[in-house]
């Protein structure tokens, strides 16, 4: 969903650099394969992403809720060499297309997936995350936000999506909703964060860790 009149966001979208060919090939595939296409992240927040990686000098990123790829590949497409990017997500029908392109160069070296549950994988990682991205299950927003905190360094960068919910959140009128109003309310009043919702697409928080 988009909170800017439909012409005025086509013409931003059309003064967003475009994905490379193998990404916009991604695309495609997952159209052709996918039923749930609006999960992709589309290209502003895909492209803000990226620049986050790049601005943030990130070597270390946690995505979380791959879908079909598209976001874990505009983000590693930036990373340094020695740079390292994990995907978790849950759902086995979607390998069907990251599967694809994930194990593609230079993905397949910079590309990490793991499949599973993320709450419950999260926690045994070690290590922390330079910057971590968020676009899963909207009901365990409130969990996520609080796992991802003891895993993102100092100083790093926090990326949810779908923060507003289709602006359902002014009212909380489903459970998804209430889950989603919760974390943002969490975040807003924890003294360790400082961040901004951005109303790209379906809202977009960027908290960076004190």
């Amino acid at each position: 969903m988009n909170f800017t009149d439909s012409k005025i966001a086509e013409y931003a979208e059309s003064f967003t650099s475009e994905e490379s060919g193998l990404i916009q090939r991604l695309l495609e595939v997952s159209v052709e394969k996918m039923e749930h296409v609006d999960m992709l992240s589309g290209r502003q927040v895909g492209m803000l992403l990226r620049l986050l990686v790049q601005i943030s000098g990130a070597k270390r990123v946690l995505d979380i809720g791959t879908f079909t790829g598209y976001s874990a590949m505009m983000m590693a497409d930036v990373l340094p060499e020695d740079g390292e990017l994990i995907t978790i997500e849950f759902n086995e029908h979607y390998r069907q297309v990251s599967d694809l392109f994930l194990s593609e160069p230079p993905f397949d070296k910079r590309i990490y997936q793991i499949m599973g549950n993320a709450l419950e994988i999260i926690p045994r990682m070690e290590g922390d995350f330079d910057l971590i991205f968020l676009d899963a299950d909207k009901i365990n927003y409130p969990k996520y936000f609080q796992v991802c905190k003891t895993k993102l360094r100092k100083g790093g960068l926090f990326v949810i999506d779908n923060v507003l919910w289709g602006g359902k959140v002014i009212d909380q009128s489903d459970e998804k909703a209430k889950a989603v109003h919760k974390m943002n309310e969490m975040i807003r009043e924890d003294p360790q964060t400082e961040q901004v919702i951005l109303p790209v697409r379906d809202g977009i928080t960027i908290l960076r860790l004190k």
